[in-house]
């Protein structure tokens, strides 16, 4: 008889699984962010990037912290710019 059930989940010390695991959660997940990279440095890691908007990079860092809580996470997520310009730009 094959045993057709899904691999047990790696161990909570391998980081690196569990880095890729998040960057694909990122990307196919409701916020849809294919904007953030997500790096390990040594033991933390680090999330970069530009989002559009305060409250995806909240989701974003919350979601990497409760995914990665034994290690830390530093959050470097820029929020893009998209207001409207307040004054008129001068063609000459």
């Amino acid at each position: 008889m094959t045993d057709t059930s899904p691999p047990p989940p790696p161990a909570a010390g391998n980081l690196d699984y569990r880095v890729a695991h998040l960057a694909e959660h990122l990307a196919a997940g409701p916020l849809g962010e294919l904007g953030v990279r997500v790096e390990m440095r040594g033991d933390a890691v680090l999330l970069t990037g530009t989002v559009p908007s305060a409250q995806c990079r909240d989701d974003i860092c919350h979601m990497a912290r409760e995914e990665l809580a034994e290690h830390p996470v530093h959050c470097d997520i820029l929020v893009a710019g998209t207001s409207s310009p307040d004054h008129g730009e001068d063609l000459t």
